[in-house]
């Protein structure tokens, strides 16, 4: 099968799409089938076609370069210009995915869609999202099959774009991560993660803003926040504000040094994601499947993974002293993390290729 999977961004990016996109892909070219990631650039930095572990990745440049908006007119075009046997939209939220879904449209192209909704630290961006479902729903109804990453998901958007639930498929996001190469060090339950990209709504202020007060109950608590992006020199700023430049160190790791990112995150006593939003985050499903304590903020898909009790969840209005209390509760007695039937990228990708073989043979016909 012929599959071209359209996203606004893949590696050298890091983010959950990302790694999405390169589990699944690379599941599905190993199986057999031709896959073709099409992707944008924004500063032309990266080879333009390559192969990447089976796949071919071909990228477009993308305006304006700072801001991810991501209007790349070339995603039309190079759509155009292909024979495939099915299109999958990764992600809605940038003008990738009309561009996609319309020269899907035009050219008589299956697709399909993932919406891998998140937050947005833009005040502005954040409210005219419904307007901006409304405007995408003439293109999402014309799809194929639409596919959510949870049920809250599935459940906002058949809500949102007035869709009915039954036109979506549920395909969560996997969990695997390569085995930890050492035995964490004695310290290691001290240490808090905070993952995610660095943007404002994913939340790792208010655990800087929180860890003074985690400090008087846990005097040797250390906090690691893992991820890049464009609000790290606020969060510095903070650090340095609060004094905890020796508690506290800012830093990623690339998204393709799997092994470093397994042995960081088993090395945490906890590992917290208190986002404003998310629907199904990989870096907190990755947690789970190295039996690591996860702390939530109490909200969107971050609720259902709560609620399925797979991790503790936290008011996301709680102030720095409710947020020190609930961490120091997890330091000071670690939950024995019980063997869990997590999704992996293997059911995921196979729940795909099920989905696009299901597309593929309406269409046949």
């Amino acid at each position: 099968m012929r599959i071209l999977m359209v996203s606004a961004r893949y590696f050298p990016f890091m983010g959950g799409i990302e790694t999405h996109l390169h589990e699944v892909g690379t599941r599905l070219a190993a199986s057999g089938h031709s896959v073709t990631i099409l992707t944008t650039d924004p500063r032309g930095e990266w080879p333009a076609d390559e192969m990447v572990s089976g796949m071919r990745v071909i990228r477009v440049r993308a305006w304006p370069e700072r801001l991810d908006l991501y209007f790349a007119p070339d995603v039309y075009h190079r759509l155009a210009r292909g024979e495939w046997d099915i299109v999958h939209v990764q992600g809605y939220h940038t003008f990738v995915a009309p561009m996609a879904m319309l020269a899907a449209i035009r050219n008589d192209v299956g697709f399909v869609v993932t919406f891998h909704s998140g937050g947005h630290s833009s005040w502005l961006r954040r409210n005219i999202r419904f307007t901006q479902h409304l405007m995408l729903r003439p293109l999402i109804a014309r799809a194929r099959q639409l596919i959510a990453v949870s049920q809250f998901e599935a459940e906002f958007f058949s809500r949102r774009m007035r869709v009915p639930l039954d036109r979506f498929a549920v395909v969560p996001n996997g969990a695997r991560m390569p085995q930890v190469s050492r035995e964490p060090p004695a310290a290691a339950g001290r240490l808090v993660v905070s993952i995610g990209r660095l943007e404002r709504y994913k939340g790792h202020h208010r655990a800087i803003e929180a860890f003074p007060e985690l400090l008087r109950r846990v005097p040797d608590a250390r906090l690691r926040i893992l991820g890049e992006g464009p609000y790290e020199p606020q969060l510095r700023a903070l650090v340095r504000r609060l004094h905890l430049d020796e508690h506290v160190l800012i830093e990623g790791i690339p998204p393709k040094e799997r092994q470093r990112v397994a042995d960081l995150l088993a090395s945490a006593g906890l590992v917290i994601l208190l986002s404003d939003y998310e629907a199904h985050p990989v870096a907190v499903m990755e947690a789970l499947s190295l039996r690591r304590p996860v702390l939530v903020s109490d909200t969107s898909g971050l609720r259902e993974i709560a609620d399925k009790g797979l991790c503790r969840s936290v008011p996301l209005n709680a102030d720095p002293k409710m947020l020190a209390q609930v961490m120091a509760d997890e330091l000071d007695n670690p939950r024995q993390i019980a063997h869990m039937a997590l999704p992996d990228w293997d059911r995921c990708a196979g729940s795909l290729l099920r989905i696009y073989e299901g597309v593929v043979m309406e269409r046949l016909g």
